[in-house]
């Protein structure tokens, strides 16, 4: 075994998450700056890990969300055996992400519990959420010995992005995107998945409008499925914002999000982004809680929900067909959040 770690991270498939891995990530740099890291991840995620310094390689996984492929998992894990990785540590919890480092043999294989993955782990862990009540924090708890008495609160080194001023350059160039004089509102309508955790585009839009008419420029950042979002935030605010959805990887989004002077975000990959880059979010709130995973940023945020009787419900879509959590929480609560932020 060589002197060093040389680490492969089992990536979870969402923006979010990865953004909070680089806790994990920046921790096991501090505890030995020599290690070297690889992250096993969908290459659609590619873009936002190399703008972490953290990471020496990606290694693309051709496994989409949800695939067992128990063959095609040996053959990867067998080829991953060549590297010579001392440690895995494992993100998701599933049983079948476990499998490609078992099959790797990489010699210590750390993780949570899980889908009782007893036999595929050798560095297992039990979870107390009390104790670890955030979502980075149970990511970041992994790269602790096993025996290792945890503090409390968990410290952390915050995820953290790094932007590349050449291809900002390049990217405002490619979308022929003026040098910005204004200050820019950036807003992030999606996730495309999980509609209950969106706030009603029309509301988006009533904030666009305002912050237009104030003098600010307004951007739309998702991806190509969050389009639609996009166009009808467009239509009810007379085409106030300049829409960039699905013209940009997640490696340029983390470029021109830098320029944002305030991100109005929902719990999504986007506000995880923003808050790696330290900007002022407003982060809105519905089914789902927000101490769970709060903006992460150093600097100011907001959190706003309504805190209903029936939420958080940590649903994918408002079983009570009203969505109210979302709809009721109005524009001008937004349009405040952002007077007191700035």
């Amino acid at each position: 075994m060589s002197q060093h770690k040389k680490i492969l991270i089992i990536a979870p498939p969402w923006i979010g998450d990865m953004v909070m891995t680089n806790a994990l990530l920046r921790l096991l740099k501090k505890q030995d700056p020599d290690c070297s890291i690889d992250v096993f991840a969908i290459p659609m995620l590619h873009p936002i890990i190399r703008r972490m310094p953290e990471v020496d390689n990606c290694i693309s996984s051709p496994l989409k969300h949800g695939d067992i492929k128990l063959f095609e998992r040996f053959k990867i894990g067998r080829s991953l055996s060549k590297n010579g990785y001392t440690h895995a540590y494992f993100i998701p919890n599933s049983l079948k992400s476990s499998l490609v480092p078992f099959f790797a043999k990489i010699p210590t294989r750390v993780g949570w519990v899980g889908e009782r993955r007893y036999f595929l782990l050798n560095d297992i862990r039990v979870l107390d959420k009390k104790k670890l009540p955030l979502m980075v924090e149970r990511f970041a708890a992994l790269g602790y010995e096993k025996d290792e008495v945890l503090p409390q609160p968990l410290p952390l080194l915050l995820p953290r992005l790094q932007v590349s001023l050449k291809q900002l350059d390049s990217v405002l160039g490619r979308l022929k995107i003026p040098s910005p004089q204004k200050p820019i509102l950036a807003i992030c309508p999606g996730p495309e998945h999980r509609s209950a955790k969106r706030w009603p585009p029309e509301h988006f839009a009533d904030v666009a409008r305002a912050k237009k008419n104030e003098g600010w420029d307004v951007w739309l950042f998702g991806g190509p499925k969050e389009q639609m979002l996009a166009q009808i935030v467009q239509e009810r605010s007379h085409n106030a914002c300049l829409d960039l959805t699905g013209k940009t990887d997640l490696g340029e989004v983390v470029d021109l999000l830098s320029l944002a002077k305030v991100v109005v975000a929902n719990d999504s990959g986007l506000m995880h982004v923003a808050s790696a880059l330290n900007k002022p979010i407003i982060a809105i709130y519905g089914p789902t809680p927000p101490e769970l995973a709060p903006p992460l940023t150093g600097n100011k945020f907001k959190t706003l929900s309504l805190n209903l009787p029936c939420s958080p419900c940590s649903k994918t879509e408002c079983v009570l067909k009203h969505n109210k959590c979302m709809y009721d929480l109005k524009p001008e609560l937004v349009l405040q959040a952002i007077t007191e932020i700035v």
